[in-house]
């Protein structure tokens, strides 16, 4: 039998996971991140370290600057007051930028925050690259995805403590060693899936929980599960990510020592 199809795979694995660190070691990758704030803490506007006045005003936020706060707005310098929706475009495509930094506006649940990424910040300075096991063939599945009738929300955990609602299409099952599994998933904008899960590696050998993202499924709900590109969560990298933990059923009862890990220690 020929090698050919798994030397293939084991090289396109290796430029993924290359991508990838340069991703995240990129000017405004998540190491740029140093700091989510909620405006509802800062409700006079002004947020230390943070440029501006900011204030929440319904569906949009106000943002008011002078001269000495050297922002820009699409490109051009604000001296005054706009408003503001939620970022959805790239970090570096952000509206909102200020000596190099993006000021990115997010929105949870109808609670309003304004999130920095400076290219200068420390975490970003001393990243040493991610941890993630070497490409093997046995952790590529085949799966089947079942959407539920309806979108269901469940209250989890997020890594800064608080609960919020996740949003859950339907279930993924496969079989690790025999044993079928299953995994409460999201479907993406395209028609990915995503999934919070973690496994009995989690908080010991690899990250408390990971982010699995298997392509779109076919029209009969096959898909194929490769835990070798399990990811890092975004909070992985640094504490101001709000991600959600995984929901209750997708802590997986074996061990997955596949895909990013944890990140390498300096």
């Amino acid at each position: 039998m020929s090698t050919e199809p798994q030397r293939d795979a084991r090289q396109d694995w290796q430029h993924w996971h290359e991508q990838r660190v340069a991703a995240v070691a990129s000017s405004y990758g998540p190491l740029s991140l140093t700091g989510t704030y909620w405006l509802s803490d800062h409700p006079e506007g002004r947020i230390p370290a943070v440029p501006g006045q900011w204030r929440e005003d319904g569906d949009e936020v106000v943002l008011t600057a002078g001269a000495e706060d050297a922002i820009t707005v699409d490109g051009k310098p604000l001296i005054g007051s706009v408003r503001l929706t939620a970022d959805h475009a790239p970090i570096h495509e952000s509206r909102v930028e200020s000596a190099g930094r993006r000021l990115v506006v997010l929105r949870r649940e109808g609670q309003w925050a304004v999130r920095d990424f400076d290219p200068e910040s420390a975490a970003r300075r001393t990243f040493r690259g991610i941890e993630a096991t070497p490409y093997d063939e046995r952790w590529v599945v085949p799966g089947t995805f079942r959407r539920y009738e309806e979108t269901r929300s469940v209250r989890v955990e997020n890594a800064d403590g608080k609960e919020r609602g996740l949003g859950l299409s339907g279930e993924l099952s496969f079989e690790i060693r025999g044993v079928e599994h299953t995994l409460q998933v999201a479907v993406e904008e395209d028609g990915t899936l995503w999934a919070v899960f973690a496994d009995s590696t989690s908080g010991r050998d690899s990250y408390r929980f990971r982010f699995l993202r298997p392509a779109a499924p076919a029209a009969d709900g096959s898909v194929t599960v490769d835990f070798n590109r399990a990811l890092l969560p975004p909070c992985a990298f640094v504490d101001h990510f709000i991600c959600p933990f995984p929901p209750p059923g997708n802590t997986l009862d074996t061990a997955v020592p596949a895909g990013e890990r944890r990140l390498v220690e300096g």
